[in-house]
């Protein structure tokens, strides 16, 4: 998500560990062994982070062989095509949606997510009404029949909603589960200002059914971090068995934005509360040392050969930066822990060589 105003603040902690060891007879000499010689990566192997100067909220998805990005950019909806995401500042890119100049859906175009639903593409994103006044955002789609959705033509499908609860709603994502479609997104319960992530059942693309079901809010005082108290871009990664639900946490303008995470079995209820069971402590979080502020907001692709998992996700390259467009887009990849969940490790530090995704 993006807003305006900061917060900082900043723990430290350290341990020493001392150890002492006694002396011992001086071994006999050992064979002498060549060293292992591994061939260095060459520059055309590898890429750094940032991969653009600026990129709040990224997107990534993959079909036939292509990639295509998009991230906020608040006034319009825009596609990058690449065959490698390695090359993404090279990538061309489309503008495939502009809104109109007054009405509901005029400004303020927020994390933009594009779906292949159907047979069809669909791109589900945040908007108001032009203007500073953000109290009014809520969730809209478009649709597109072309194999490419870089090409064809974009059609307004309207306001995605979960009737008569019409209350401030962003970041939508999609859930398949069970045979079934579910949307996912922040918004508010229209008593007070927390962003709570929901769920509710999709009849198609742009209709929600059923209740409108409420997974998570700000629990823990890293979530806690405002106000505004903050749940929001909820994202969705399959493993093993598993569904988890990865989501930023804390106000977007401080550098403590963080991901956390819920966790279900993959043929459990998602609108049940009850299946999912939520991580106590964020998954990945703010490096200063590796310049990564405010961290958060991700999706997930895999390599181009399918063996390896990547995330992309948004930080802020200095403290204090806020949530504005200085938020550039990073990806790195990640690995699966013993009891199958994902293991995203550290910020990987800006403008360090990195070994392109595999199959590049």
């Amino acid at each position: 998500m993006r807003r305006f105003s900061h917060l900082a603040y900043a723990t430290l902690a350290g341990v020493v560990l001392v150890a002492a060891g006694c002396q011992k007879p001086a071994p006999a000499p050992a064979a002498i062994v060549p060293p292992v010689v591994v061939p260095p990566i060459t520059s055309s192997a590898t890429f750094t982070n940032p991969l653009l100067a600026s990129g709040p909220d990224p997107w990534v998805t993959q079909k036939d062989g292509y990639y295509y990005y998009m991230h906020t950019l608040n006034n319009r909806l825009e596609i990058w095509k690449t065959a490698a995401m390695s090359e993404l500042r090279t990538a061309p890119s489309k503008v495939v949606w502009t809104p109109p100049s007054t009405g509901n859906a005029a400004g303020n175009l927020w994390a933009p997510e594009l779906h292949f639903l159907d047979g069809k593409w669909y791109i589900y994103y945040s908007a108001g009404p032009a203007g500073p006044d953000l109290g009014r955002q809520r969730t809209w789609v478009v649709e597109n029949a072309a194999t490419d959705p870089t090409t064809g033509t974009w059609t307004d499908k309207g306001r995605l909603f979960s009737s008569p609860e019409d209350f401030w709603a962003i970041d939508g994502t999609v859930l398949e589960q069970n045979g079934k479609h579910y949307f996912i997104w922040s918004g508010h319960n229209g008593v007070d200002g927390i962003q709570r992530i929901y769920i509710s059942q999709m009849g198609n693309p742009w209709t929600l059914i059923g209740p409108r079901v409420e997974l998570s809010h700000p629990e823990y005082i890293w979530e806690n971090v405002g106000p505004p108290y903050v749940n929001e871009g909820p994202e969705i990664l399959k493993h093993g068995g598993k569904t988890f639900l990865v989501y930023s946490a804390s106000f977007c303008g401080t550098d403590q934005y963080a991901l956390g995470m819920l966790t279900t079995d993959a043929t459990a209820d998602p609108l049940l509360p009850a299946s999912w069971k939520k991580s106590d402590k964020p998954v990945f979080s703010q490096d200063a040392a590796n310049r990564a502020f405010a961290t958060g907001h991700n999706s997930f692709f895999t390599s181009k050969d399918g063996k390896e998992d990547w995330i992309i996700y948004h930080a802020n390259s200095n403290p204090n930066e806020g949530c504005v467009d200085k938020r550039n887009p990073r990806m790195q990849r990640y690995t699966w822990n013993p009891d199958g969940t994902p293991n995203f490790g550290v910020p990987v530090a800006i403008n360090t060589p990195i070994a392109k995704p595999s199959g590049e």
